[in-house]
């Protein structure tokens, strides 16, 4: 099992605090507009908004309570600055992910100072897919840091290609390879199967 990195850790704990506020916010609202406060002779908590169907999130004198201060716009402006670039921020995360340029080559003992470039290890672990029968593209990529590399691999089957057999043939060989390449047994591989489309046939 690849273990979780930190920005998958961000990212669940983000949606888990994004969706329990939707949750209690849903379920506010389904009080008030249902009136389950009335029916079930509860008491809404003080001061919260929509504990009753006629009631709004924000009224009149909410609104325009603090716009008078001179602190408030500024004060305003740059909260909402700030949580955009934090939104930018976070979204830029998702789309890059970092790879190591080079990665140090382990062993019994570790071999200090030999490195193995990402690009040379994609390389030939691209060219050993590209050598399985029913592998019509490969594509191999390192991510992660250098210490604890990922292995992501794109690969394309033939029409007729069967994808239990061409995973067991890359776990017998491609993938220890490339274990044996950095001298570790801890190398998390990501493989993404599609299936290339079968071109018309032509009737006579």
């Amino acid at each position: 099992m690849k273990p979780q990195s930190a920005l998958t850790r961000l990212n669940r704990t983000l949606l888990a605090v994004v969706g329990l506020a939707l949750l209690g916010g849903g379920l506010l609202v389904l009080f008030a507009g249902l009136d389950l406060y009335r029916r079930w002779h509860l008491t809404p908590p003080v001061g919260w908004p929509l504990t009753s169907p006629g009631n709004v999130l924000l009224s009149a004198a909410d609104r325009t309570r603090w716009s008078s201060q001179g602190w408030w716009w500024p004060t305003a402006i740059a909260a909402l600055t700030i949580a955009t670039a934090l939104a930018l921020s976070w979204l830029i995360a998702q789309l890059r992910r970092p790879r190591p340029r080079a990665i140090p080559v382990g062993g019994t003992p570790p071999a200090e100072g030999v490195e193995l470039r990402n690009r040379a290890l994609s390389d030939v672990i691209t060219a050993e897919m590209h050598s399985l029968p029913g592998v019509k593209k490969a594509q191999a990529r390192m991510t992660g840091r250098p210490q604890h590399p990922h292995n992501r691999i794109d690969l394309t089957l033939t029409p007729h290609g069967a994808p239990s057999r061409v995973l067991h043939e890359f776990c017998d060989g491609p993938l220890p390879n490339a274990r044996r390449s950095i001298g570790t047994d801890q190398f998390p591989t990501e493989v993404r199967l599609r299936v290339a489309r079968h071109k018309p046939h032509r009737a006579e």
